[in-house]
This record gives structure tokens, C-alpha cells and sequence, in this order.
């Protein structure tokens, strides 16, 4: 029988995690989930966006420029640290930082940026974020005072 409740948790650890990923991370906990199933409810939320943004990239980059009023600038920190991920690592490298430094959206966003090929992406982004789920989630899940603090 399907649990709806259970479900509906599972739903709000994905969607917290598609803008931040360790919004996932501390939905779960707060909902007492297990941390298994907190790393992976996190990381479809994360490949959710990335698969969305990934299909509609080129059309909300070009809508975002048709309505911008300036020019925005090309030479900020996180720019050049995505340039230079890419030139070290690929794909690679932007997916393996997406949960930690860039947020789901960014790492997709750069993903149609630098017009990385899509099975490539979506699978090192899949591994990168279960990867990452597992270390933020037993983190979180492994400090007391958090728990004390939510609960």
C-alpha cells in the first residue's frame, strides 16, 4: 500500500533541494527521515533542476537578456572560478561542485553555458550528488545539536 504521508515527504526533501541542496539535507532530518533516504530524495531534487534548466537553458538565457536593463559583469569571483573549473576538469568539475559551491540552478546554467553534452552532464551530475548527499546527510544527521535544536 502506498504511503501517502511517506511520499509527501519524500516530495518536500526533493523540492527543498532544487534550489540549495542542503535544503534537502535539513528538510529530511527535520522530517525524520532516514539519511539513505534523505541523500537520495536530495539528489533528484538537485537532478530535477539540472534536468530542467539543461532543456530550457537557451530559452530563459536569451528571455533573461531581452529584459535585462544593463549589462551584467563578466568578471566576478564566481565566474572566474566556473572558468577555471572548466578548463581544469570539464564537466566533471562543475558537476562535482554543484551541491557544495554552485547551487543546482548555477551548475545547470553552467552546464548550457559551456555547452557540456547532455548524457554527460546529467550522469556526472547524478554521481556528484550522491556522493555529496551521502557526506551532507551523514553530517547533519550525525550532529547532535542539531537534532536537539529541530526537535
Amino acid at each position: 500500500m502506498l504511503d501517502v504521508n511517506l511520499v509527501g515527504k519524500y516530495f518536500a526533501v526533493a523540492m527543498a533541494s532544487t534550489l540549495k541542496y542542503l535544503g534537502g539535507t535539513f528538510t529530511g532530518l527535520a522530517l525524520g527521515l532516514h539519511w539513505i533516504e534523505t541523500a537520495i530524495c536530495s539528489t533528484l531534487g538537485m537532478m530535477f533542476t539540472i534536468v530542467i534548466i539543461n532543456y530550457t537553458g537557451t530559452a530563459i538565457r536569451n528571455l533573461v537578456a531581452r529584459y535585462r536593463r544593463k549589462q551584467p559583469r563578466k568578471f566576478t569571483k564566481l565566474n572566474r572560478l566556473a572558468v577555471k573549473v572548466w578548463k581544469l576538469f570539464g564537466t566533471k568539475g562543475i558537476a562535482l561542485l554543484t551541491p557544495a559551491v554552485f547551487t543546482p540552478p548555477l551548475g545547470g546554467a553552467l552546464l548550457v553555458a559551456f555547452r557540456a553534452p547532455r548524457p554527460d552532464g546529467f550522469f556526472w551530475m547524478m554521481v556528484s550528488g550522491l556522493i555529496w548527499g551521502v557526506i551532507f546527510t551523514l553530517l547533519v544527521y550525525k550532529l547532535e545539536f542539531l537534532k536537539n535544536w529541530l526537535g
